[in-house]
């Protein structure tokens, strides 16, 4: 299978995509370059029939067993430059090795439809990321060690998430029963009138790349909660930008991420529409019609940039998600139990010697 391990043009060492400069960056020899000067490096191999990208060789598939005891399918390879042994699943298109951290792209899996079309890079880097979890556990004292330990913060790993994005345009209608209340008295009664009216609203919306995630292995809570990105810095994807990275290939298809962000865009539509309703003077309304049509929809397939961390506690799997453009975090952070119980400790004995304190002042 053939991957590309970019290497740099200056000394032939491993060269990642570095965030901050926006630029692919050489940690060897210093040497920075941008993705033009990369892909007519490319070029020039390829004419003169120089390959620096590696191919790994699948070896053989083997299958693992995951935590719900289901068989994984996963694929064997090593490593050209190190020989170590590299496994990776059937919807991984970027890994890595551990033993020389070489980035290995899977390219032929983001091929024909799997390739995207659109690319977020990373604008936060790997050292902005761990900065943000440090302060989301600051002064969290009943924190678990867990989560303060340097090795398990280190671990944190950029992916590049599969995303459709839909945009559509969208005519939306409601019709219903709607009340106005209208009250008055005299001296000796208290009147009330209610008229009641057939009202329709109708509106047409305009819905830009709502996102849906593409991988059933990221927990689509965490993935909606780290929204939203900023879609005007999407730029036509190139393997490049993968260097230094993880990535995923889609397995949630088209239709079915379709099917989800047409009924995210028809809630919203048609809550609008009741909204403006109920606002307009009425006392109460009764939807007993709602109906879309939808104009002009496209489905891009993308790929966007999530810092994520994993950190098992009393064997359970706590996820961080940082977005990897504009640096929303979001993850729970559990107390230690034993922590707890000392605190309590703690504070009963500062009390006890407070009281007894004042007790013998007295």
């Amino acid at each position: 299978m053939k991957t590309v391990d970019h290497k740099c043009p200056s000394c032939n060492a491993s060269i990642n995509y570095n965030p901050k400069d926006k630029n692919w960056v050489c940690e060897y020899c210093g040497s920075k370059f941008t993705l033009e000067q990369l892909e007519e490096n490319e070029k020039n191999f390829k004419e003169t029939n120089v390959n620096n990208s590696k191919e790994l060789k699948k070896e053989k598939e083997v299958k693992k067993e995951s935590d719900d005891n289901q068989e994984i399918e996963m694929d064997e390879y090593y490593c050209e430059d190190c020989g170590a042994r590299i496994v990776a699943d059937k919807n991984t298109a970027a890994t890595f090795c551990v033993y020389c951290k070489n980035t290995a792209i899977l390219k032929s899996r983001l091929t024909e439809k799997f390739s995207p079309s659109k690319i977020i890079p990373f604008t936060k880097t790997k050292e902005e990321a761990i900065e943000a979890f440090k302060k989301v556990g600051k002064g969290r004292f009943l924190m678990p060690k867990e989560f303060s330990d340097s090795k398990n913060i280190k671990e944190i790993t950029g992916v590049y998430v599969p995303f459709w994005l839909y945009t559509c345009k969208m005519n939306g209608n409601v019709d219903g029963k709607g009340t106005r209340v209208t009250s008055w008295s005299t001296s000796d009664y208290l009147y009330t009138k209610t008229d009641t009216y057939s009202v329709s609203r109708n509106g047409n919306y305009s819905f830009e790349k709502i996102p849906v995630d593409g991988s059933v292995r990221f927990n689509d809570a965490v993935m909606n909660s780290i929204e939203p990105f900023n879609y005007e810095e999407l730029t036509n994807f190139s393997y490049s930008y993968l260097s230094g990275f993880l990535a995923e290939k889609y397995d949630v298809e088209k239709d079915e991420a379709k099917k989800i962000t047409i009924d995210r865009a028809k809630s919203t539509c048609l809550s609008d529409l009741e909204t403006k309703i109920r606002t307009s003077g009425y006392n109460t309304f009764v939807p007993t019609k709602k109906d879309t049509k939808i104009d002009e929809e496209v489905i891009d397939y993308v790929l966007l940039p999530v810092w994520m961390l994993n950190i098992k506690y009393n064997e359970k799997i706590y996820t961080f998600a940082m977005n990897g453009q504009t640096g929303k975090m979001i993850g729970d952070i559990p107390y230690s139990k034993k922590k707890m119980v000392l605190f309590w400790i703690l504070l009963f004995i500062v009390i006890f010697a407070v009281v007894a304190f004042i007790t013998y002042m007295l």
